[in-house]
């Protein structure tokens, strides 16, 4: 069916088609990279399997709807293992965030907008919920001066752990992405001044 288009693209570039089907999928080294990224932000994701944070190549951090999993995704599609760990007051990060490996890197975003997100996704469970048990009470959750005292604590604690922040507020998550990689380069070309003196 293909072939008549094929010979005219052929004949106006002047060049051969070659008949390798599948050839933008390239089974190579970089290919298994990101399908190991992939699965690694999967078991990874909203604070899963700490003993794996050791694994990781950054550690997103960040209150809840932070856009931490679409940034670990986004990151893995470049081969990126990227982890994220929820920080939620009264709860303490896993050990291993304490002397990290790896880039630990803080994601917050302005308080209306978070609160904006947090009601729609309360929305969508409610939506989704079937009975009334099953439908969850927002508390704190989207309460204006909860989201404001959550997001002052995540800064702070991030602050005080040296961890660089990301504001996402009016950031795509390919900005975000993009972002996160240059303060990964800065992280580890501080460690290797660092270590060679």
């Amino acid at each position: 069916v293909l072939d008549p288009v094929l010979g005219m693209l052929a004949e106006q570039f002047g060049e051969a088609a070659s008949s390798r089907p599948g050839r933008q999928y390239v089974l190579d080294d970089a290919y298994f990279r990101r399908i190991d990224a992939i699965h690694y932000v999967l078991a990874h994701d909203d604070g899963q399997a700490h003993a794996g944070i050791s694994e990781a190549d950054v550690v997103l951090v960040g209150v809840s709807r932070s856009s931490k999993t679409p940034t670990s995704f986004y990151l893995a599609n470049r081969g990126i293992k990227a982890a994220n760990v929820p920080l939620v007051p009264g709860i303490d990060t896993p050990p291993e965030l304490e002397a990290p490996h790896c880039p630990v890197i803080g994601l917050t975003l302005d308080a209306p907008a978070l609160i904006e997100i947090r009601s729609h996704r309360l929305r969508m469970l409610a939506a989704a919920a079937t009975t009334a048990a099953a439908r969850q009470d927002s508390g704190d959750y989207v309460d204006p001066e909860a989201v404001k005292a959550e997001l002052l604590w995540a800064r702070r604690l991030c602050t005080r752990r040296g961890w660089p922040v990301i504001d996402v507020t009016r950031r795509s998550i390919e900005e975000t992405a993009a972002t996160v990689l240059q303060l990964m380069d800065a992280w580890h070309e501080h460690r290797r001044r660092q270590q060679g003196g």
